[in-house]
């Protein structure tokens, strides 16, 4: 039971307010790195999901978890941390994996015509987020920015949905990146 107690935020009002800002930053200005308060989740959790997490979930965000982030300590973690349910794909408000495990996206929510914020927010956990892939564009982006993405031809398939379509949030390690729905996924 320890474990689902610890690896929170130390100082919940400071380190709140900071990764809530981060994230917010990432998904107004997309391809930018932002960093996160050091947490210590229980594994395969990492510190900038769990902040991730900390900030946006509650217990009325339905949320998903792929194969690889569904483990008994980690539901117990987010049971008591945020309170947030665990549902399927198809419901999820937002989603927690790796790339692989949260195929096929078509799943997730894309909101619809009138309503399109009812959507789903894909929280990616990859094993490098660098300055470097694909060519973004679009709104928040001076001229064009660049970012390391599992893949180009999904991402350009959500934005062709736009106004509808999923948003992204990207971690590794302590780093967060954000890839909204109106973001263009141009070629490297």
């Amino acid at each position: 039971m320890t474990l689902a107690l610890d690896g929170g935020f130390t100082d919940p009002p400071r380190q709140s307010a900071l990764a809530f800002r981060a994230v917010l930053q990432a998904m107004a200005r997309p391809g930018r790195i932002e960093e996160l308060p050091r947490l210590s989740p229980p594994a395969p959790l990492s510190p900038a999901a769990a902040a991730v997490l900390l900030v946006l979930a509650d217990p009325t965000t339905p949320l998903h978890l792929a194969p690889s982030h569904d483990t008994a300590d980690l539901r117990a973690w987010l049971t008591f941390h945020t309170g947030a349910p665990l549902c399927g794909a198809e419901q999820a408000v937002l989603a927690l994996g790796r790339w692989p495990d949260l195929q096929p996206v078509t799943r997730f929510r894309i909101g619809q015509p009138d309503y399109p914020d009812r959507s789903a927010t894909l929280i990616i956990e990859t094993d490098r987020l660098d300055s470097e892939g694909p060519r973004l564009a679009g709104p928040g982006i001076r001229d064009t920015a660049r970012l390391s993405l599992p893949e180009a031809a999904a991402f350009q398939a959500n934005r062709a949905l736009f106004p509808l379509g999923f948003d992204c949030i990207l971690t590794c390690g302590s780093r967060v990146a954000a890839l909204p729905r109106s973001t263009r996924v141009e070629a490297a």
